[in-house]
């Protein structure tokens, strides 16, 4: 993804725009520079673009600290977002809360960003008594009604046909030009899948009173489907021109640069709400860590390219800006990260000593009355 060969075709949410689906929209280079020009307007606020930098920042800090614990034996499984914060904080800061999330496996950040609990996350990564799905879920798999997060599956892209299920819900309820949108997540390993295609046709088919569902797909595309590489899965430019055999507008950004995310984000979703047709959005970035922690990609990728990527970091991106117009100085970058290590740190001195759930919940919320074969079952786990 280099400076001199990167294109950035501004996003005309055109159907017909085939440029906007093979380019590449940026808003800062890698130096954390405006591609327009040094003193050019992004188009977005500076307490925006620190809003969006603190939030990353604070996943960057929880995910180390949570994968270190993982390689401690003190939790059982981890999914880090590092390298692809951009995707997912700027793409939460660009939505309103009425809007609805399918996350894929990285967006965990997305309900941070919207106010989910630290403790309630932590708590669900060691399954203890806070854990508000007891247990019973992997963990990073959060969801969380109250800030309209569903809970997202490990199996990959059964949340693209729900998210059209929901927006089409929203579409029948709702009236344009101020609809809530229905925001769905994938990874460029999805694409291969066929929920993918069944979900992208019914988007572009569905249009309720004549008008496209309140929809925007989302896949960061980090080159990496586990251990599969990119040209493996596609032979097309881009992902995003996929997009136009459905009759759908495809757009393709630096994934890396959170400012192209949160604009782009930010503007498809006011053109859905007013009932333009669903965006699909394809963010170029780059796995740089393992897939999860159950995954050791040094025996099957060149980790010397991993490391060339490492220099396109999304937090340096818009922290070099940030420094750069005033916003904050390196003390401030320094003491907000030592404020998010610290309130973890001191979340886990808590979280370690809650007790795990009660036994009877590996028998509840499965029907209003237990019935005669779980309560035996119960008593004998019990015993």
């Amino acid at each position: 993804m280099d400076d001199a060969t990167a294109t950035t075709p501004y996003p005309s949410f055109a159907l017909e725009d085939t440029d906007q689906a093979v380019g590449l929209f940026r808003v800062l280079n890698q130096q954390g520079q405006p591609v327009a020009g040094e003193n050019a307007d992004t188009g977005v606020s500076d307490d925006t673009a620190e809003k969006i930098w603190r939030s990353m920042v604070r996943v960057r800090v929880i995910d180390e600290r949570m994968l270190a614990l993982q390689r401690q034996g003190r939790i059982g499984f981890y999914g880090a977002a590092t390298g692809q914060e951009a995707g997912v904080i700027a793409a939460a800061e660009a939505l309103d809360h009425r809007d609805w999330i399918h996350p894929a496996l990285r967006e965990g950040g997305m309900a941070l960003h919207r106010g989910y609990p630290l403790h309630t996350w932590v708590s669900h990564c060691f399954g203890n008594i806070d854990d508000p799905t007891s247990g019973r879920q992997m963990p990073c798999h959060y969801g969380s009604r109250e800030h309209n997060y569903i809970t997202l599956s490990s199996v990959m892209t059964t949340q693209f046909p729900q998210a059209v299920g929901t927006a089409y819900g929203m579409a029948l309820k709702h009236k344009a030009p101020d609809r809530p949108v229905c925001f769905a997540a994938i990874g460029d390993g999805a694409t291969s899948e066929g929920d993918f295609h069944v979900a992208m046709n019914f988007a572009g088919v569905m249009r309720p009173g004549g008008l496209g569902l309140p929809l925007l797909f989302f896949c960061q595309n980090n080159q990496w489907a586990i251990s599969t590489p990119f040209e493996k899965q596609c032979a097309a430019p881009s992902l995003a021109i996929k997009a136009h055999g459905y009759g759908l507008i495809g757009i393709r950004i630096d994934g890396n640069d959170p400012l192209a995310v949160y604009r782009v984000v930010r503007d498809a979703a006011q053109r859905v709400r007013e009932g333009g047709r669903p965006v699909f959005i394809e963010t170029l970035t780059y796995r740089v860590g393992a897939h999860t922690t159950s995954d050791d990609p040094s025996r099957y990728r060149d980790e010397s390219i991993t490391d060339q990527w490492r220099d396109f970091d999304p937090i340096h991106r818009i922290e070099r800006y940030l420094l750069k117009r005033d916003v904050i100085d390196e003390k401030t970058a320094a003491a907000w990260r030592m404020q998010c290590d610290t309130e973890l740190r001191s979340l886990l001195k808590d979280v370690e000593k809650r007790p795990a759930p009660p036994l009877a919940t590996l028998f509840s919320d499965v029907y209003a009355e237990i019935p005669p074969h779980l309560q035996s079952q119960l008593a004998t786990a019990r015993r």
